[in-house]
């Protein structure tokens, strides 16, 4: 039994449905709700499920002002399986800040639905399993589900092109000023974010997020729909997991293109691996997170599991490090999320002056970019990834938005990490952007 009111109705096989994502997506189109998690086969010690999608919403938690408490509350009321996000604008909560730009998207700050129908996959296994509540008959998406039409998915969807928020001379003079701020020591390191955007597009949804996940597909895949609003996710890194009493955070500093042949390959891997700059930005969020996971941790848990392990990816390869610790049984799990939120790497350090500073110079709100996206078991382990390389997207405007940030400090040269930004969004989603 997975959750209250919950009971087991099917299992498929994956071998059987070898487009079983395809067929989930298309099911997604019923439902207001619906969150779809994938791990694409990514090798990863810390990750229980292969596949997760959720849909319907059986109960509702929105926060946009006590988020965390509300949270907290449904959780010790009953146990059960939630799928959310956390909104970057929580910072606003969790810190006395505030946001300038208006909104885009209007994302609450805090949203979980606990779902009618879950289907679960657990890693290694071929399996799928579907679970529904009670009061929610399944007949209409298993249905769905098993009905042998063919795939109505395009491979070959070709984006709109996109346009800069900033010009690359605005770019480049924010950074400028960022590293004034940085010699004058109000921040050491800061996560700056620029967005691109269209307007006018018309956009499905499912076939966008499946030309994505075809051409880049990444450990915290997700397709995440709100009635209107959707997030098509693309992304490497993982905010924060919990399992049993064990939290793992895995911060990503530190970015190289693929090589064109594998003895090149190698050569970039080794060279972000000793890269001086990559290294003081990937150390410097590693202790931000020391000091975020000390918060809520057992005495003398907090450990560095691995400090600049390089990732390979799709197109680019990544430094990532592993920051561990025990959770103090004094502490609900929630705490443990609210007083390590916004992650370090999408901020900076120190981290509430980083974000009063990037509020300032950046040159739109943030929203669910740079928040999470992910789940929470009745047992009180969840996953959550990192909001990037990500499109979001309203069916009713008509708006598609992608934002990309670089991390900038005393080293950094403004011509490169405005190159870096271009290579993350191009390399991921092969975008046209002037």
């Amino acid at each position: 039994m997975y959750f209250c009111g919950v009971k087991k109705i099917a299992a498929y096989l994956s071998t059987d449905y070898p487009d079983f994502t395809n067929r989930l997506l298309r099911a997604s189109q019923e439902f207001e709700h619906a969150s779809i998690l994938l791990s694409n086969n990514y090798n990863d010690q810390y990750g229980k499920y292969e596949l997760l999608a959720a849909f319907g919403a059986n109960e509702l938690i929105e926060g946009n002002e006590h988020s965390f408490e509300e949270l907290k509350k449904s959780i010790l009321q009953q146990a059960k399986w939630l799928f959310g996000h956390l909104s970057y604008e929580l910072k606003n909560e969790v810190e006395a800040l505030n946001s300038q730009h208006l909104a885009k998207f209007h994302f609450p700050h805090l949203l979980f639905f606990e779902p009618c129908f879950l289907f679960l996959q657990k890693r290694g296994e071929e399996e799928i399993q579907l679970f529904a509540q009670d009061t929610c008959n399944p007949d209409k998406l298993i249905a769905l589900i098993e009905a042998a039409y063919p795939p109505s998915i395009n491979d070959q969807l070709v984006f709109p092109k996109f346009t800069a928020r900033q010009t690359k001379a605005d770019y480049l003079s924010a950074i400028r000023q960022l590293k004034q701020h940085i010699q004058l020591g109000d921040i050491y390191e800061i996560n700056y974010c620029q967005e691109f955007f269209a307007e006018g597009v018309q956009l499905n949804p499912v076939d966008a997020f499946k030309t994505l996940n075809t051409r880049s597909p990444m450990p915290f895949a997700a397709f995440y729909k709100l009635e209107n609003k959707f997030v098509l996710g693309a992304t490497p890194e993982r905010f924060m997991c919990k399992q049993a009493n064990q939290l793992v955070s895995q911060p990503i500093k530190g970015t190289a293109k693929r090589g064109e042949t594998a003895v090149e390959d190698e050569t970039i891997k080794e060279d972000l691996k000793h890269n001086p700059k990559e290294q003081t930005e990937n150390v410097m969020i590693v202790d931000l997170v020391r000091n975020d996971l000390s918060r809520t941790a057992a005495k003398g848990s907090v450990k560095v599991a691995e400090l600049f392990g390089v990732y390979t990816f799709p197109q680019v390869h990544q430094l990532i490090s592993t920051i561990k610790s025990e959770l103090d049984e004094k502490y609900h799990f929630v705490d443990a999320l609210k007083l390590a939120f916004p992650m370090g790497s999408m901020t900076g350090a120190p981290k509430i002056s980083a974000m009063k500073i990037a509020d300032h110079l950046e040159k739109s709100n943030r929203e669910i970019y740079s928040g999470s996206i992910g789940y929470i078991t009745p047992e009180g382990d969840f996953d959550f990834n990192v909001v990037i390389r990500s499109l979001v997207y309203d069916t009713i405007t008509n708006y598609l938005s992608l934002s990309v940030g670089s991390a900038i400090t005393d080293s950094s040269d403004p011509e490169k990490e405005f190159e870096e930004c271009l290579l993350k969004a191009k390399a991921i989603f092969e975008l046209d952007i002037v």
